[in-house]
């Protein structure tokens, strides 16, 4: 059996939580959180919000921890419950799981009446912090918001705000201009009674100005909030060095560009018309709602519309993230057939491999770069969801194991996110039988047909039966919205067991990835992207749904249990492998065109 390698915590981890507890003495509170991420609730942040990575060690991209004067603790969800055994050092933290024991429980049970929680506004959401105020309440705890982040005042070499200088995004790829996009999100403002809203997160920003950046690794967004009117008029608050005057001059007379850092007082300054303000749910922080409230106006809360817009694409959207699929699928092709010669040698690394496949990617001149941090999990670290290889750590790839391959690129035209799961040499009977499990989940939701009004939610039990049925699971969601040269995980849209009432739309770019993970031994995922678009069926009484798969790449055959798939999903397979084929054969190489005719040869 394959073993996980071990990284040493960081040997420094107590110093810093000792010099957290004492900047918590002098800032006059017993408690501190630390959450992941940065100001916009961004999913990557730049080195400079790290903050929680700096402090315990844990390089997720979701999390938390909170410490006490003499305890701590840190919070990961199902994804990096491995991983974070692995980085951060268990005799400093406790671990806890964040949905079934979430930072709420741990603080109903380790604070006592009179202890002062501190937390630096900037980085909670309000809906964020509703439950920890209601633990905290109950057991006579008292949140004390803190002007200064107390691991920035220790963080001495933290590195800066990243100033990288904002591009603009072609008309071409984008299928409106910023003034079109303003206006009709001014049209919304006004049918809701808002005189602005403060836009937070990021990729909202670079998609409403049609500007794009590379402050934060794996997508291009540059930091900043913007303020819209319900006229279309707008000020985008960045750093100005960041503006070059081509820039300026395509953000047009209708945009004013103030310092990043003059938003508070610009609320100020505003005219007294502005009365009421909206802002996003899911991304503004408490200090951006206390900066309205204190410039003498009401915040109203709600999701950003910008959200809605963005995510159902425009049909010049559309065909440039078809395009970049097209290409994507070509790269990752070759890289699948260069894989197959040079795995069973057992001379490859996850990372020479890794490294190989952005290679391949980045021959074409629209590639910008990865969407996200490639996962290649050899053997027992393909069942740790999010896992990252290290130089130091990373595993070799031998014959006779089983490697997960979760990648994506970013193209000027669109977004890519795809996983392949490989047999490397012979699979197990038992590794083709699970795979074949995912397999069948995979093509329920991919050729399902659903009414509009339905939402991701209700469709996530496709995907899960064939795992169900034999008291299988997995502990992540089945679909993520994913942006146009954009972030890889945007919402509204979502295919998750619960919690989503967003209904899908003709439009929207979502994954289709169930998985299967068994703990040190090996993991199973098939990704590809899907777009939702309507569809014509004779006696139907309400618009009927679809998906239209766009990723291209083979599945692999040697990791499948034929005599478990029905005739119907040997149909689906078949179909979509001759797609595949007859897409990708005229942009590969020979060599690869005939590995390629193998690969996806029609399953009898």
């Amino acid at each position: 059996m394959d073993t996980i390698p071990h990284l040493t915590p960081d040997p420094i981890s107590a110093d810093r939580l000792t010099a957290l507890r004492a900047a918590m003495t002098q800032a006059g509170v017993d408690a501190f959180l630390i959450p992941h991420g940065d100001e916009h609730q961004s999913e990557y942040a730049a080195p400079y919000a790290e903050r929680l990575a700096w402090l315990t060690g844990f390089k997720g991209s979701a999390g938390a921890a909170i410490a006490t004067r003499n305890e701590a603790a840190v919070f990961v969800d199902g994804r990096y419950t491995l991983q974070v055994r692995d980085q951060v050092d268990g005799t400093l933290y406790e671990y806890r799981h964040m949905v079934d024991e979430p930072v709420s429980e741990w603080i109903a049970s380790h604070l006592k009446n009179g202890t002062k929680l501190g937390f630096d506004p900037r980085l909670h959401t309000p809906a964020g912090l509703a439950r920890i105020e209601t633990a905290a309440a109950k057991v006579g705890a008292i949140l004390k918001p803190l002007g200064d982040n107390l691991i920035d005042q220790i963080w001495h070499d933290q590195p800066s705000r990243p100033k990288t200088p904002a591009t603009i995004y072609p008309e071409k790829f984008a299928g409106r201009s910023s003034a079109e996009k303003r206006a009709l999100v001014g049209k919304v403002l006004k049918a809701e009674g808002i005189n602005a809203f403060l836009h937070s997160a990021l990729d909202v920003i670079a998609w409403l100005f049609n500007i794009r950046g590379a402050d934060v690794e794996c997508t291009p967004v540059s930091y900043g909030y913007a303020l819209l009117f319900s006229d279309g008029k707008a000020v985008l608050f960045m750093d100005q060095e960041k503006i070059s005057d081509e820039v300026r001059k395509h953000l047009g007379a209708d945009v004013a560009v103030e310092p990043y850092d003059g938003l508070a007082n610009a609320l100020k300054r505003l005219d007294p018309a502005v009365a009421t303000i909206g802002v996003d749910r899911d991304s503004a922080s408490r200090w951006l709602i206390d900066s309205i409230t204190a410039s003498g106006r009401k915040a109203q809360v709600s999701a950003d519309p910008v959200m809605a817009i963005k995510a159902n694409k425009h049909p010049t959207e559309l065909q440039g993230v078809r395009e970049a699929h097209i290409r994507d699928g070509a790269a990752l092709t070759r890289f699948l057939a260069w894989l197959s010669k040079e795995a069973p040698k057992g001379t490859l690394t996850e990372i020479t491999a890794a490294d190989r496949l952005e290679a391949f990617r980045a021959e074409s001149n629209l590639f910008h770069g990865p969407s996200f941090p490639t996962i290649a999990g050899a053997g027992a670290n393909g069942a740790i969801v999010h896992y990252r290889a290290h130089p130091k750590t990373a595993a070799k790839i031998q014959p006779d194991m089983v490697l997960l391959i979760d990648s994506g690129g970013q193209y000027l035209d669109g977004t890519t996110d795809v996983t392949r799961t490989l047999a490397v040499g012979k699979a197990t009977a038992e590794q083709k039988h699970r795979f074949t499990l995912v397999l069948k989940g995979h093509i329920a939701l991919g050729s399902a047909r659903f009414v509009k009004g339905t939402t991701g939610s209700q469709l996530d039990a496709l995907a899960r039966a064939p795992l169900w049925r034999e008291g299988l699971d997995y502990d992540h969601g089945t679909g993520h919205g994913v942006g146009t040269f954009l972030s890889v995980h945007e919402g509204p849209q979502r295919i998750s067991k619960v919690g989503n009432t967003v209904a899908l739309e003709p439009g929207m770019v979502i994954s289709n990835e169930p998985g299967y993970y068994k703990t040190g031994a090996y993991g199973i995922r098939i990704e590809n992207l899907v777009a939702v678009r309507q569809v014509e069926a004779e006696g139907a009484e309400k618009p009927l749904l679809e998906f239209e798969t766009l990723t291209l790449a083979p599945i692999d055959l040697n990791m499948i249990e034929s005599s478990l798939l029905t005739a119907e999903e040997k149909v689906w397979l078949n179909a979509y492998h001759a797609r595949v084929r007859e897409t990708v054969s005229p942009l590969v190489d020979a060599e690869t065109k005939l590995w390629l005719a193998d690969a996806t040869k029609a399953l009898t």
